[in-house]
């Protein structure tokens, strides 16, 4: 395994970070915990998780995944060996959908994250999206009736950031983190933390992968400069950038065959740039997942690359990624794709 630094907190965490959201929907308890053995042996010690999953969510289903970690965590005493993330959801069926990042509502969210997952602390805390509406999941630009909105109406981000730093003097979180947020949002956390000499986001976890490249816009430089690593999620596109999907295969029990509420990855933009992808695999005698994780791993601004898995063999294959290294003729074989179709998944 290769290991990078959290910003600011200075833990060594894997470059590799074990994502959990099939688990409770893809993945059995068992399963889950299967997984669990597994990355750490493989000394991937960095978890990310969240009060919504698993997904695709649902309410009779939502929680289990944290659930899950808590028996792992409870039947091996092995929670100092983990660095944990999770998050708070707005989500429509929790706190009867009226979720704003407070006081009040952070609190209440850490009380049951914390239990469910048998732990006293959680590493890194995320806001999993903005309270504001803002170009997010699937949305391309930021439209006239986003900027519409009345932000008075939302919390303030320094009553967040305040809630937040609250947390961190309780020991209930070490750090706080946002995700799906723009490089607008991250600034203004950051500015406004300073201004009041508080703790500022360390991580932004947002999508990144060969088929959306879109943090290298304006984010990365962020990340640069302020210190705050990416934690890069859908590194496969649901799976798409395997090369499973291709000719149409619809292989049994995979994600985009079991939920069609994932289409971003599917459009046929996403899908003439997974093809020619593929073919550079295939020159190259690459692996076509392992090539596309390898990728977002050589990223200078990627602190860690969230891979999921239903299997171990899976699991196996997506962490032996860190040991690939492209070539430079590989590398500008994928910009050349780039620059013909830039970010067909937003």
């Amino acid at each position: 395994m290769k290991f990078t630094t959290l910003p600011k907190l200075g833990d060594k965490v894997s470059k590799i970070c074990l994502g959990t959201m099939t688990w409770g929907q893809q993945n059995s308890e068992a399963e889950a915990h299967e997984q669990m053995d597994f990355a750490l042996s493989k000394e991937v010690n960095f978890w990310d998780t969240a009060e919504m999953y698993p997904s695709p969510p649902s309410k009779d289903k939502q929680g289990d995944t944290e659930r899950f970690i808590g028996t792992w965590f409870a039947k091996t005493k092995k929670r100092n060996e983990v660095v944990l993330a999770s998050k708070i959801s707005p989500m429509d069926f929790l706190r009867d959908g009226k979720t704003r990042f407070n006081a009040k509502h952070i609190s209440e969210a850490l009380d049951a994250n914390l239990k469910r997952l048998q732990t006293d602390h959680i590493d890194i805390y995320q806001l999993h999206w903005p309270e504001r509406r803002t170009n997010y999941f699937s949305t391309r630009g930021y439209t006239e009736e986003m900027a519409a909105q009345d932000l008075t109406n939302l919390t303030p981000f320094l009553e967040t950031i305040e809630a937040l730093n609250a947390e961190i003097k309780k020991g209930r979180i070490r750090a706080f983190g946002l995700s799906n947020d723009s490089a607008w949002g991250v600034m203004r956390y950051l500015w406004e933390a300073e201004k009041a000499g508080l703790e500022g986001p360390i991580t932004v976890q947002n999508p990144y992968s060969l088929l959306n490249r879109l943090y290298e816009v304006g984010l990365a430089e962020i990340s640069h400069r302020e210190n705050v690593g990416l934690l890069a999620y859908s590194p496969l596109g649901f799976g798409v950038l395997s090369g499973k999907y291709l000719n149409g295969e619809q292989p049994e029990g995979a994600r985009l065959t079991l939920y069609d509420r994932f289409q971003r990855y599917t459009n046929d933009e996403a899908r003439w740039a997974t093809e020619k992808y593929a073919q550079i695999a295939e020159q190259a005698g690459l692996d076509m997942a392992q090539m596309a994780l390898a990728f977002v791993n050589s990223r200078h601004f990627v602190t860690s690359n969230i891979i999921g898995a239903t299997s171990i063999e899976q699991l196996q294959t997506n962490i032996d990624s860190i040991n690939v290294e492209l070539s430079q003729e590989v590398l500008d074989a994928i910009e050349d794709v780039h620059r013909q179709q830039p970010n067909p998944s937003p």
